[in-house]
């Protein structure tokens, strides 16, 4: 249970301020040596911990992955090979990947998607991030729009696809090249704009560098900007500013 919903509990009598106090407690985290998982993460923040795969070994992913697992927690993964997958998908329930966006999915407990998140790309070599971005919010209780292949060198694309931008709370866009797809959205629609700079493009576009700073430097305003190719950092803002309008609405 999150805080909010053990507190409601307690202000109706259903909980008492004992078994509050147990639940806000119980197994913060777990030390498994090599890595403390977060427990208390969803409580704390509305969503619980994800695991950054890239990195750590097949064995240590699969103790994490079999410790949420005992929890009966959902787990997302971002950054995982086909390799890690392999490894773990005889031993955890329900393991899903995606090897364009290289998440790393176990859900046991379905997520009912709310709302309106839309991503946009500039380009079809924008998907892989932007892949990455919407199962991430769809994994946190979004529902996601998928605009792919709208950008500027033909905003015809984007123009006809204006009443899908205006029903979003929130819009992620996504391009690499010069990041103009951000700006042109931003001066389109009223909703925040989070722009996610990929590292698609040409030499002078140094890896992702020169969409960053273009974005950084939009002229339209509600334009936030996340890291070059942060397609987990992005859908997880863009999930949080969906939940806090939903929470809005219904207040």
């Amino acid at each position: 249970m999150e805080n909010r919903e053990i507190l409601h509990l307690v202000q109706e009598g259903k909980l008492s301020v004992e078994e509050a106090l147990e639940e806000l407690n119980e197994n913060s985290y777990e030390n498994l040596g090599y890595a403390k998982l977060d427990f208390h993460r969803k409580k704390r923040k509305g969503f619980g911990e994800v695991i950054f795969c890239k990195g750590k070994s097949k064995e240590e992913l699969l103790g994490i992955y079999k410790a949420f697992q005992e929890k009966k927690c959902n787990v997302l993964g971002t950054q995982a090979s086909k390799e890690q997958y392999d490894f773990l998908k005889e031993e955890i329930q329900n393991l899903e990947y995606n090897e364009r966006s290289k998440v790393l999915k176990s859900v046991t407990t379905s997520v009912e998607k709310k709302g309106c998140v839309v991503i946009a790309t500039g380009g079809t070599s924008d998907i892989p991030v932007a892949e990455e971005c919407a199962e991430t919010a769809e994994f946190l209780g979004s529902h996601v729009i998928r605009l792919y292949d709208v950008g500027v060198a033909g905003i015809h694309r984007l123009l006809d696809n204006l009443e899908i931008l205006k029903k979003a709370n929130v819009i992620v866009a996504v391009a690499g090249m010069e990041g103009a797809l951000a700006s042109v959205i931003g001066g389109l629609v009223s909703v925040p704009v989070i722009a996610l700079p990929t590292s698609v493009g040409y030499g002078s576009h140094f890896g992702g560098l020169t969409p960053l700073l273009g974005m950084l430097n939009s002229c339209s305003e509600g334009v936030t900007v996340v890291n070059i190719d942060n397609g987990f950092g992005a859908g997880y803002s863009a999930a949080q500013i969906n939940q806090l309008i939903l929470r809005g609405g219904k207040e």
